[in-house]
């Protein structure tokens, strides 16, 4: 984890997200003398085994509900569409230079191309692709225009291309495709939405929440970033769920005091 969070810090910007592999490596690796400091020698019983058990069940919780995510992570991305939608919307990126298609980004669009000319030379039906995704304080132009654009230079026809230019975040990019969508006047829960393969997983609950009963299709992520995104993703949906997450972590408090009082 050390060794991946290097490379992704040398090849991805700076920030603290981008730190999280790094973070935990650092931090499983010094956590041995930090347990024997602290529980063994500067701690006096019994609250140090109050705090070892605490930590003990912690652990094993926060490892078992993170296997069970990659789990569904994973068989999220085992979803193969028929070739019968009506739309297509595609989650947004950050723009790189301000007004261009990253190649994380380029990798989500090119999926969805593929599938719209797919469906097309199975069906004959054209879906519309949604290019989804506002402008952020860093950007020339909004995430859908200059993604708009990028499909347009793959030679798709204009009138299936479509920009939406003020969401922020994944919830807004579905809840203002879903107003494109009620424009179009198209079956909100026939369509599929594209984003990386590690965030088809959170998506579909954002999907489901905005009136779209849709699943995803995941672009391929570069293998040094998956690590880093994946664990992003699972502490995004562990704050999804933050006041069950603490009722258990208080219970773990009080079976570790009850257990050594």
């Amino acid at each position: 984890m050390i060794w991946n969070g290097i490379i992704v810090w040398r090849r991805e910007n700076h920030s603290l997200a981008n730190l999280l592999t790094l973070i935990i490596g650092v931090f499983l690796l010094i956590y041995p003398l930090l347990s024997f400091l602290f529980l063994r020698k500067l701690i006096p019983k019994p609250y140090n085994l109050m705090i070892e058990h605490f930590t003990e069940m912690s652990s094993f919780y926060i490892i078992s509900i993170f296997l069970i995510f990659s789990l569904s992570v994973w068989i999220c991305n085992f979803y193969r569409p028929k070739p019968d939608k009506d739309f297509i919307i595609v989650l947004g990126a950050g723009l790189l230079n301000g007004n261009e298609v990253s190649p994380l980004l380029a990798s989500r669009i090119d999926r969805a191309i593929d599938f719209y000319q797919n469906q097309i030379s199975v069906s004959d039906k054209h879906p519309l692709i949604i290019c989804s995704g506002g402008q952020g304080g860093d950007e020339k132009i909004p995430e859908g225009v200059a993604m708009r654009d990028y499909v347009l230079q793959k030679g798709i026809n204009p009138d299936d291309v479509v920009a939406e230019d003020k969401s922020v975040n994944t919830i807004q990019n579905f809840a203002f495709s879903k107003k494109i969508v009620d424009r179009y006047k198209l079956d909100s829960n026939n369509g599929i939405f594209v984003s990386n393969n590690y965030h088809i997983y959170r998506a579909t609950a954002y999907a489901k929440n905005a009136g779209m009963k849709i699943n995803g299709i995941g672009s391929k992520t570069s293998g040094f970033f998956l690590p880093n995104a994946i664990i992003r993703e699972f502490i995004a949906i562990l704050m999804r769920h933050k006041l069950a997450n603490l009722l258990v972590i208080l219970l773990f408090v009080v079976i570790s005091i009850v257990n050594k009082i």
